[in-house]
């Protein structure tokens, strides 16, 4: 694979691993983050460099990646003077593995396309783990072209990379992995509270069940930490409310029914008023259990 000058914009916990997969490919990483230690720290790591703005890490970069927080954070990062866009050249790509609204990534999509910049709308499934691990799978939206000349990079952190459709497509497809993801550890919770009520030893009925129908990536990775009431990891409650909202929003606009999606919706805003709101999402059983200091 050519090796590349790209940026990485964000170094959140996911965004830090994601860079440090690129330059330790051999990539030639600029980075930027809102917290300036926050990037020093990632330099010292991996001896790339960082810019003081959006625009000063995408200058000259051929690839820009962004991972932030929300449609707003995107924005902030992209538009204005000191924005990404205003630093990339024409025929640069951005490609944005935020989970953020369909509407956004089309906004930003109409936006690139005056600046003659490429542009896919890519966000990640695999978590923090996924990130350090470089196993995310990645769904994307846009050009076939942009795809094919951003997934060698995207495949430095990544073990599967696949194109949907057009822009928005990314993001749609995410909402439904978060829609499939609600429902199933929910039912998890539920499932393992039963266990414990009837008196069965929960670390043996994981261990039959995982074997079974009832397998999913949930009981494998957050069954034993669920029955241990362990939640101080992993994807946060605030984080998954904020991307239900998403899926919610996007479902009243195209006119699909997510009476469950809604409803353990609801239920993590009750972890929110707990104080759970930087629990693992498994935190779902606790409400079933009754509210525990143990976090």
């Amino acid at each position: 694979m050519d090796k590349k000058k790209v940026a990485f914009i964000g170094l959140g916990v996911m965004g830090h691993p994601m860079a440090g997969h690129l330059a330790k490919a051999g990539h030639q990483v600029r980075v930027y983050n809102r917290t300036t230690a926050k990037a020093q720290t990632w330099v010292n790591q991996y001896r790339g460099s960082f810019g003081q703005t959006p625009r000063d890490a995408a200058e000259g970069a051929e690839i820009v990646f962004v991972c932030v927080g929300n449609d707003d954070d995107l924005r902030s990062v992209i538009y204005g003077e000191q924005g990404v866009l205003a630093g990339m050249a024409p025929g640069s790509l951005l490609v944005d593995h935020t989970t953020a609204s369909a509407e956004v990534a089309r906004e930003i999509g109409a936006l690139t396309a005056k600046s003659q910049v490429g542009f896919l709308d890519a966000p990640v499934s695999g978590g923090q783990s996924g990130a350090e691990n470089g196993t995310l799978t990645v769904m994307l939206g846009g050009d076939a072209g942009h795809f094919e000349r951003a997934r060698p990079v995207i495949l430095c952190y990544a073990r599967a990379a696949a194109l949907l459709g057009p822009i928005g497509s990314g993001q749609l497809t995410k909402m439904v992995n978060q829609i499939c993801i609600a429902g199933i550890v929910q039912g998890l919770a539920e499932g393992l509270n039963f266990a414990q009520r009837a008196g069965l030893d929960g670390v043996k009925v994981v261990d039959v069940i995982s074997k079974g129908a009832a397998q999913s990536w949930q009981m494998e990775n957050r069954g034993l930490s669920m029955l241990n009431d362990e939640f101080d990891f992993g994807f946060a409650v605030n984080w998954m409310r904020k991307d239900l909202g998403i899926c919610l929003n996007e479902g009243r606009r195209n006119g699909a029914r997510l009476p469950l999606t809604a409803l353990v919706d609801q239920f993590y805003a009750e972890l929110q008023e707990l104080g759970g709101g930087r629990w693992d999402t498994s935190s779902l059983i606790r409400l079933l259990n009754g509210f525990s200091t143990k976090a």
